[in-house]
């Protein structure tokens, strides 16, 4: 070749890999038909442009022809109510114990049903939006049950126990006056369907649902990074230092990115139809009720979901599409982003990540190459963080402390509203609003929780409004 045929020739190849490789300059239309800016791609290629009650609910753009038949497959799945009528291949299975009758029943819309920890100051008797985790003082569990409690039940058998809440109410004042108020949460279990077990040795940990939010996303995010933010993320000044979750399963270890404390590394579909359903499968053959006498007789009707049913929801939970940040150019929503920085809220809240290069698998082989090498915008680090001793559930999960906390990614957060009808936060919904979910952050989020405290109303409202703006 000539000097000028090889100058051509890398030229070619140059503007070859760029268009295939850099989806980060992939153009991408907005409903009104304008080109969306990166601030607005909550999650590349799977942003929505959504901002009604469907906001969390609604697949991403790649979901087309027959990805898209299985995304409704799973939708249905996730969302129909089970029964008790074990001969109906579809929806029967449910319990004899549950918690919800079905994933919907408790993720309305893909979201955050209102707990009826709040509506019904406990177990709601239809069905429970919300998850009784209950342990010893030592770790260990109670002789007839298991870690969760579940306090539904089919006609004829009897729930585990029935959870009471009440709360108690504390008001504080900003310095410039304006008062605010905490509550603090209370349990305790009653109707306790074998031995009742004493409150001295009682640990109660409740957690409301998630938000289904970015789920595939979260499934697909690069290790390497967040093994990178773990090792930097120490700010001695500041007083935080974040730590990467490492979890065991099935004699593997893995990074945990999923669950209120990054316990898990799958979408535990499989899980949260047996034990949240009572609903048996390949990996959970047995009833969540087998070795108690009241129930014996329910252990022969064999796996109530197929694995491939499984993956349709997996499916359907890792397509969904994440909205997009809406208000970019508000004067107020950009001096509310000014103010999160100013409040260190970015050095837990990470606004920018990425996906790993190699495509998710579900959990029947399918592969999703759409959630691959994308630029995305959690506000999370999905690191566990020391939340201080307002919000230690005295309970150890996975490699988490008690009072550590994954970071809560907060995109889609300001749609919660419209979504649920609700602005409960936090993992067991203590906070009725947001301004209350950053009074709560204390160890390693007070820095945060002062900084926000010490600015002007304006400034805390413009911050609010920024946050309701993702």
């Amino acid at each position: 070749m000539t000097g000028n045929q090889y100058l051509l020739f890398f030229l070619l190849f140059f503007l070859s890999f760029a268009a295939c490789s850099d989806v980060e300059d992939e153009i991408i239309l907005k409903p009104n038909g304008k080109a969306a800016n990166s601030a607005e791609l909550s999650a590349g290629s799977s942003t929505v442009f959504m901002s009604g009650i469907n906001a969390y609910d609604t697949p991403a753009p790649w979901v087309t022809g027959d990805l898209n038949a299985r995304f409704l497959r799973g939708d249905a799945l996730y969302d129909n109510p089970r029964t008790s009528d074990q001969s109906d291949p579809l929806q029967g299975g449910l319990g004899p114990l549950y918690a919800g009758f079905s994933c919907g029943s408790c993720h309305n819309n893909a979201g955050r049903t209102y707990p009826s920890l709040f509506a019904s100051g406990g177990s709601g008797r239809g069905f429970s939006s919300h998850l009784v985790y209950i342990t010893r003082q030592n770790g260990s569990f109670f002789r007839n049950y298991g870690r969760v409690l579940h306090d539904q039940s089919i006609v004829g058998v009897q729930a585990e126990g029935k959870l009471a809440a009440s709360f108690t109410e504390e008001t504080f004042s900003f310095p410039d006056g304006e008062k605010y108020s905490l509550q603090t949460p209370h349990y305790k279990i009653t109707e306790w369907y074998a031995d009742s077990v004493a409150p001295e040795d009682l640990i109660i940990d409740v957690h409301i649902p998630l938000r289904h939010v970015g789920m595939g996303q979260i499934m697909a995010l690069d290790h390497d990074e967040l093994r990178r933010l773990a090792a930097q993320s120490n700010y001695p000044e500041y007083g935080i230092s974040g730590r990467l979750s490492i979890i065991s399963e099935r004699n593997r270890q893995y990074v945990g990115t999923g669950g209120n404390k990054a316990h898990h590394a799958d979408l535990t579909v499989e899980l949260g139809f047996s034990s949240d359903l009572g609903v048996t499968n390949d990996r959970y053959p047995l009833e969540v009720c087998e070795g108690q006498s009241q129930n014996l007789g329910y252990s022969h009707y064999g796996i109530q979901i197929t694995t491939r049913e499984m993956e349709d929801v997996d499916l359907y939970m890792s397509a969904l599409g994440v909205p997009a940040r809406r208000n970019v150019n508000n004067q107020a929503v950009k001096r509310g982003e000014e103010n999160f920085f100013r409040a260190r809220c970015q050095l837990c809240h990470a606004t920018t990540l990425h996906t790993r290069q190699d495509a998710p698998v579900l959990l029947n082989g399918t592969r999703l190459p759409w959630l691959a090498n994308q630029t995305i915008h959690p506000y999370s680090d999905f690191l566990l963080h020391d939340m201080g001793k307002g919000l230690d559930n005295h309970v150890r999960t996975g490699s988490a402390y008690s009072y550590e906390w994954r970071t809560t990614p907060l995109w889609g957060i300001g749609l919660q509203a419209k979504v649920n009808g609700h602005t409960r936060f936090l993992h067991d919904g203590r906070a009725r609003n947001l301004v209350e979910a950053i009074m709560w952050h204390d160890g390693e989020g007070a820095v945060s929780r002062e900084l926000f405290r010490r600015m002007s109303k304006q400034e805390r409202d413009d911050l609010i409004i920024f946050l309701n703006s993702l």
